[in-house]
């Protein structure tokens, strides 16, 4: 049985949007500057009241957001928190995000959040336990919620199908969407020594929604991903693969440790708007 969806995506959530940090809110109350939308962590506005819900009260009165999680632990083996969806859908109710995401992992157990995105292994077992809890989160919020395949760092000895294959997996059978993160894609290609194209070429484009796009760590033998720094050169030329194999969706920019200036976020955006446009063949 599929879930019940009263909302539908807003069709005003285009071209590249940034993540919404709280050293940018006076930049960005003051002028205005042109960014189509911000993707706003969740969790960081869970509150019952105070500055941060006025500053995103205020940003939402000029701009389109989307919310992101990173606690909804929707791989965890614990029931799903009643007080934490509680809390969401009133946040939902409130500011009417285009989209609703998170991670496709899990973070908690017995109640103690690990503060991590920490992987599933990838089996028909893990696809079921997902998909049941997907479609709870969906029934309760009364809309289709995006999944992101997450970065990891190491692998499960049971587990039976690649990554990409699991991921179409839930998103088919919760009747979902998946926010690709052609960062992570490229993190884990390396790590873990598989071929990123394939990645792309087997995700079905008819589920992805949004993309996401940040900088990683070379640590010579693997990759981390920081979200530190600025996109790299190869991640560009995945993200450019994705565009012309799966098409041309929403993109978000992260930027999380050593967040700078609003004005190098902007070049980062235009780096990125060039690149739909050279794809794409037309002026952003």
């Amino acid at each position: 049985m599929k879930p019940m969806t009263a909302r539908t995506f807003s069709p005003n959530i285009k071209g590249t949007g940034l993540g919404l940090r709280a050293c940018h809110y006076a930049h960005i109350l003051k002028d205005l500057p042109d960014i189509p939308w911000f993707e706003v962590v969740t969790e960081n506005y869970m509150v019952s009241g105070g500055m941060v819900l006025e500053r995103l009260a205020q940003i939402r009165a000029h701009y389109p957001i989307v919310f992101h999680g990173v606690g909804l632990s929707i791989g965890g083996t614990t029931p799903l928190n009643a007080a934490y969806l509680s809390q969401l859908k009133g946040m939902v109710d409130r500011f009417e995000p285009a989209y609703v995401s998170d991670h496709l992992c899990w973070t908690s157990l017995d109640g103690q959040q690990s503060h991590e995105l920490l992987p599933l292994p990838y089996t028909g077992e893990a696809i079921g336990h997902v998909v049941k809890r997907i479609r709870q989160v969906q029934d309760f919020l009364g809309q289709q919620i995006l999944i992101e395949n997450i970065s990891n760092y190491l692998t499960y000895v049971d587990s039976t199908l690649p990554e990409w294959e699991f991921l179409n997996a839930i998103a088919e059978q919760a009747d979902c969407f998946i926010l690709l993160d052609i960062n992570n894609i490229y993190v884990n290609a390396y790590n873990h020594r598989f071929n990123a194209m394939q990645y792309l070429h087997a995700i079905n484009p008819e589920r992805v929604k949004q993309y996401h796009l940040a900088g990683f760590l070379d640590c010579g033998t693997h990759l981390i991903d920081t979200h530190g720094a600025k996109i790299s050169k190869p991640v560009l030329q995945l993200y450019e693969t994705a565009l012309q194999q799966i098409g041309n969706h929403p993109t978000c920019i992260e930027w999380d440790n050593n967040i700078p200036e609003f004005s190098i976020l902007l070049r980062e955006q235009q780096k990125i708007n060039s690149v739909v446009a050279s794809v794409f063949c037309e002026a952003i």
